[in-house]
């Protein structure tokens, strides 16, 4: 019921709640119910803080709830008049496994105090708790309903109370006057000074640059550029935690010990259930990373697909005990029995990944190579080839000639009797070209280690008459030096003998450009990094009573935690990406590079499919949208998802927009958007593509981009990288040598044993069975995993607002319109690009609205509301 609904009812009651045999009285009660969750670390920790509750509890510090009128002020506070404050019984925690606590509560209330708007909760216990929701109802068991959607971390304090408003929402303006202050009073609380260390109970949003994923106090080698700040090197703000500068250069910061985290508002932290799933997969992926390190000690490379294969094999009892027993009273209760709880076969050992899975050596054929690039983990990244041959931005005289040495001589025969002009004109060249991306860093890359070799690559396609792509041409460049000439060799496809051993290495290395380009740019800047500064400016800046608030929250979840996550353990100095991706200590800078040119408004996918040509307008097409590519499952299926999302945001705004003005005249959306632009992306403030947030429609178009860059685009890249990446062979994220020379000895051992060889070229044991533990752990969907446009019940739980819920229906019911399709689509032959060689179905953008999707793990099908893992 809406909460205007719920005002009219309560008007008919002669006193509200209505109480049997109060009738009349001025002060009566209110029945509610409160769920709550402990801490966050059971076992031996929540046995402790049990204990020390429950002493709380006899010595009368508890956990104490106010209520508070909307429309009655107390003179001396400026706030709304308070109800009696009320004790939470607080019942010991009966089983070791955090749980749901489901309490009642009593409210003692006076009629002439109105409708509460706002919840106060001053907590005297030692321990925090994590709040999830307080109900209050006018008659026990019906309806209406009064309701606090709370999501929040409780920590002890003497006299702060954390406030928490009702789930109706309030534009700034129309904001009833008894919560007026206490709007402003949170926001203001969750900004912080700006200085000072974080510590874990602060809920402070704040922003500052990357100037933490090096360790210069460690040694020299760890030594990173920080990003973000200059023009150089501009980076997306990540959340402030304010720790000490490094001792040996001031302008970065510590880094704490490996056993304490990084700050992140409390809030942002996994709650209990979901903190179980993502424990148990990092200590799992510790182990499966264990045991193919093993299993090749004494080799340092593959010697044959054969080998690669073994990594999939029965596993090791004995070896699982140890490392069980080894892990036993280091990992928390609840991650070692989500351990247990597996479903996985075997512990230690790898699932066999989609691509490898039916068909194991679809992967190498031209046709699976070529289109994953329209249906792979990258499919954002292909574009539509405007002019012949393929040209560069990049400074000749610093990188070599600016035109690709790939010529009409090359590809003509393998474009079916047309020109090349011709192809060009009916747009039926497309090219992968991560030329200009890699070339001023090729050099630095390959200094590194002699076991470092990259080249930066462009793949040029060609659209049959099946609709399908196919690879004409593959050029690898590295730039000249001091002391060597530029090279610019061009591979093209074969079949046998010498030039089918040659363009098996050149797909390899196109791949691996590719493989990198995705992890960094697609996956890693386009989505967890340039939507922190969202979350941060969020919380900062609207209350959590504004609309756009509540209908962004759902977006933001776990996002944070994940991204902290990451700056320790993945993409910092040393980490995982480092270690396991070419461009070693060079792979973040290579982001901020790409960075200098994102743009807001191109991140939505209609305006990225013109912008790399896959798309035209064309006012005939559905949605005035015309696809270059018809069987282009990335476009097909996300197109109907982003429409539907904007309709969504088109609705939900309408409700509480009715004008432009009323736009412009919202106080908090319009300092949202300024700190959005001016500080979270501040380094960008000055470029062009931000939208001015002075109309609805530019709103909408804004709001729609940020649900897709957190729900459907970071899905479409995150959640299929073990199904395609998981075999290394099909995805390496390493190249160790060049293509060799003709007359070589290397080139004689290349022709000799292709596949051999190519094995030497790419990802070692080691770094491929670290990139496939860390890919597997982010491919897992949660089994508590909320989708886009799945809630329970039939409206969003986090608002009443009158409105919502057929919105809401309606939105649901067209991402299980767009399920339906998918499936339709993956069941026809003439779509080949949607299933391939290697016989892998695309869904990664099949939204899952229903309950079955609750199953978690490595489905390869679902949209998350929000980045999560």
């Amino acid at each position: 019921m809406s909460v205007k609904g719920f005002l009219d009812n309560v008007a008919k009651i002669p006193t509200w709640p209505f109480i049997p045999g109060k009738d009349g009285d001025d002060e009566f009660e209110i029945k509610g119910e409160v769920v709550l969750m402990k801490t966050y670390v059971v076992a031996v920790n929540d046995a402790i803080a049990t204990t020390s509750d429950v002493v709380s509890e006899l010595a009368g510090q508890r956990v104490f709830l106010y209520l508070v009128s909307s429309n009655q002020i107390d003179q001396a506070t400026g706030t709304g008049k308070r109800g009696e404050k009320t004790a939470l019984t607080w019942d010991p925690v009966d089983l070791p496994v955090p749980q749901e606590k489901r309490s009642s509560i009593t409210f003692k209330w006076k009629s002439e105090l109105g409708v509460p708007g706002a919840l106060l909760v001053k907590n005297l216990h030692r321990n925090e708790f994590f709040l999830k929701s307080v109900k209050l109802f006018a008659v026990p068991g019906k309806l209406p309903e009064l309701r606090f959607y709370c999501k929040s971390w409780i920590y002890p304090f003497d006299k702060v109370e954390r406030v928490f408003f009702s789930t109706q929402s309030h534009l700034p303006d129309k904001t009833p006057e008894g919560l007026k202050k206490l709007r402003s009073q949170e926001l203001v609380s969750l900004r912080g000074n700006g200085s000072g260390e974080r510590r874990t109970a602060d809920r402070i949003y704040d922003y500052d640059v990357y100037n933490d994923l090096g360790n210069p106090d460690g040694k020299p080698d760890l030594r990173r550029e920080v990003l973000g700040g200059s023009q150089e090197l501009p980076y997306p703000r990540r959340c402030r935690t304010g720790r000490a500068a490094a001792k040996t250069d001031r302008k970065f910061e510590s880094r704490p010990l490996p056993i304490f985290q990084f700050y992140i508002p409390p809030d942002e932290k996994f709650p209990h259930l979901k903190f179980s799933d993502f424990g148990a997969n990092l200590v799992k992926a510790f182990a499966q990373n264990l045991a193919p390190k093993l299993k090749t000690l004494f080799r340092d490379q593959f010697e044959s697909l054969e080998h690669v294969n073994e990594i999939y094999s029965e596993g090791l009892p004995k070896l699982v005990n140890n490392v069980m027993e080894l892990t036993q009273g280091l990992v928390p209760f609840q991650i070692g029995k989500a351990l247990l709880n597996t479903e996985d076969q075997a512990l230690i050992n790898f699932r066999r990944p989609q691509v490898f899975d039916t068909e194991e050596r679809a992967w190498m054929t031209d046709e699976e190579f070529a289109r994953q690039a329209l249906s792979g983990i990258n499919p954002m990244a292909i574009q539509c080839l405007q002019s012949f041959p393929p040209s560069s931005s990049l400074d000749a005289e610093l990188y070599g000639p600016q035109k690709s040495s790939i010529t009409t001589d090359h590809i003509e025969k393998y474009l079916h009797g047309l020109s090349v002009q011709q192809a060009v004109k009916a747009k039926r060249l497309f090219v992968l070209d991560f030329y200009d991306f890699y070339m001023p860093y090729v050099e630095r890359i390959n200094k590194q280690s002699d076991e470092l070799k990259m080249y930066a690559s462009r793949t040029v396609y060609f659209l049959t008459a099946e609709g399908t792509l196919s690879a004409v041409a593959i050029e690898l460049c590295l730039p000249h030096t001091s002391v060597s000439q530029a090279v610019r060799n061009v591979y093209t496809p074969a079949h046998q003998g010498e030039e089918a051993a040659l363009w098996l290495l050149a797909k390899a290395h196109s791949r691996v450009n590719d493989s990198v380009y995705h992890q960094l740019v697609s996956h890693w800047l386009r989505t967890h990094a340039v939507i922190e500064p969202f979350i941060i400016a969020t919380h900062r800046q609207l209350s959590k009573m504004h609309p756009l608030h509540k209908l962004l929250l759902p977006h933001y979840l776990d996002t944070m935690n994940i991204n902290s996550a990451a700056r320790q353990i993945l993409i910092n100095a040393n980490g995982i990406i480092e270690g396991g991706f070419t461009p070693y200590r060079y792979c973040m800078e290579l982001s901020s590079r790409e960075y200098k040119k994102w743009k807001l408004n191109e991140q939505g996918l209609p305006a990225d499919l013109i912008k790399r040509g896959m798309a035209v307008p064309d006012s005939s097409a559905p949605h005035g949208l015309r696809l270059v590519i018809k069987d282009y499952p990335y476009a097909v299926d996300g197109l109907e998802i982003w429409f539907a999302m904007k309709q969504w945001a088109s609705d939900y705004l309408s409700l509480y927009y009715k004008s432009d003005d009323a736009i412009k005249q919202d106080n908090e959306v319009q300092a949202w958007w300024r700190e959005i632009v001016n500080v979270g992306h501040g380094d960008l403030k000055n470029e062009s593509g931000w939208y001015q947030m002075e109309s609805v429609k530019e709103a909408v178009e804004a709001i729609t981009t940020i649900i897709w860059i957190a729900s459907a685009h970071h899905a479409a890249v995150n959640f299929g990288q073990y199904g395609y990446a998981g075999y290394m062979p099909n995805l390496p994220t390493v190249s160790r040598q060049f293509v060799p020379e003709k007359g070589s000895s290397q080139y004689a051992d290349m022709v000799k044993n292709p596949e051999a060889y190519l094995l030497k070229s790419v990802s070692n044991p080691g770094q491929a069975t670290t990139v496939m533990a860390v890919l597997e752990l982010l491919s897992k969907h949660s089994t508590e995993e909320v989708y886009l446009g799945q809630v329970n019940g039939s409206t969003p739980e986090w608002t009443d607002d009158e409105g919502i819920e057929v919105a809401f229906k309606s939105f649901s019911s067209s991402l299980v319109s767009v399920e339906n399709n998918v499936t339709e689509r993956n069941k026809n032959p003439l779509l080949k690009n949607r299933y391939g060689p290697a016989k892998v179905p695309y869904t990664l953008l099949y939204p899952s609205t229903s309950d079955v999707s609750k199953e978690g793990g490595l489905t390869g099908r679902g949209i998350p509301n929000s980045i999560s893992i």
